[in-house]
């Protein structure tokens, strides 16, 4: 995070800490009570996640397990929230993202195909398939109730300026970066942002060398300003700042093949398609 970023950061945390009626000196460490390793979660994650696939099937037939997860991340409060670290913030928020994503999905499982999609050209089994699953339906984290939406875009990524985030929320899709396998915590928290980017540009998915040409995912096209202040410096070229920011995080986190190439300033870029289909094991 660089300088201006970093002020800013502390006046949000400020500002937020007065609002709620406690000074900076009266922040106490994380609140006992909430699990910040998230323990539960992860045993969830590991019963339930093969590879890079969910298998819906027996989340569902476990959805005990996983509405008591959910249920959990609602009993923080905005106070509780407001005396975490950074780092513990944010890991919060992503499992809380891929938690609430799991839970809507099971709850409309098996997904059914509709006249909308023949519409929209999306896949018989997708999450785009579930009405309003970003901006209707909400969930209760942080002491207010939150769309996904509202979490990624309203948060995670207005006030936190990482934009390795989008390697490590997921839309339950096929090309979507996968879920892990654990969950984000704190402590770990750089650390695995750093193997999600790896990973995600290690596989076909997320980069594809194609001749002199890079072909990145459309995660670049939708979101390739959020890249900017952390990866354009890292290219020299009269490119844009958009273009050289993709090239710089594909030099910084990309196989050797595809970083020599972005290093050289040269590639075209190209977006890949984005297969929407349902991240489940039985499609697999």
């Amino acid at each position: 995070m660089n300088l201006k970023n970093r002020l800013a950061w502390k006046v949000f945390v400020t500002i937020s800490v007065c609002f709620v009626g406690i000074t900076a000196s009266d922040q106490p460490v994380a609140v006992q009570e909430f699990d910040h390793a998230y323990r539960k979660y992860g045993e969830l994650l590991r019963s339930h996640i093969i590879g890079t696939r969910v298998d819906y099937t027996n989340l569902q037939r476990n959805r005990t397990a996983l509405d008591a997860v959910v249920e959990n991340f609602g009993l923080v409060s905005k106070t509780d929230l407001l005396r975490w670290t950074r780092e513990q913030q944010m890991a919060y928020w992503i499992n809380a993202y891929n938690a609430f994503t799991l839970q809507a999905i099971v709850d409309h499982y098996p997904i059914q195909n509709s006249w909308l999609s023949l519409l929209t050209f999306t896949p018989r089994n997708s999450i785009k398939q579930i009405r309003g699953v970003w901006t209707d339906l909400r969930w209760h984290a942080g002491g207010t109730d939150v769309t996904l939406d509202e979490i990624e875009h309203e948060t995670l990524r207005v006030h936190y300026d990482e934009p390795r985030i989008h390697f490590a929320v997921n839309c339950a899709s096929v090309s979507c970066p996968p879920i892990r396998r654990e969950p984000f915590t704190a402590i770990r928290l750089n650390r695995q942002l750093i193997l999600a980017a790896r990973d995600y540009l290690a596989s076909d998915l997320g980069l594809q060398v194609d001749g002199k040409s890079l072909r990145v995912s459309s995660i670049f096209n939708w979101y390739g300003e959020d890249f900017i202040d952390d990866y354009a410096h890292l290219i020299k070229t009269d490119k844009s700042e958009r273009e050289r920011a993709i090239l710089g995080f594909v030099s910084k986190y990309g196989p050797l093949k595809a970083s020599v190439l972005a290093k050289s300033a040269a590639p075209r870029i190209k977006f890949l398609w984005y297969d929407w289909t349902l991240n489940d094991i039985a499609s697999h």
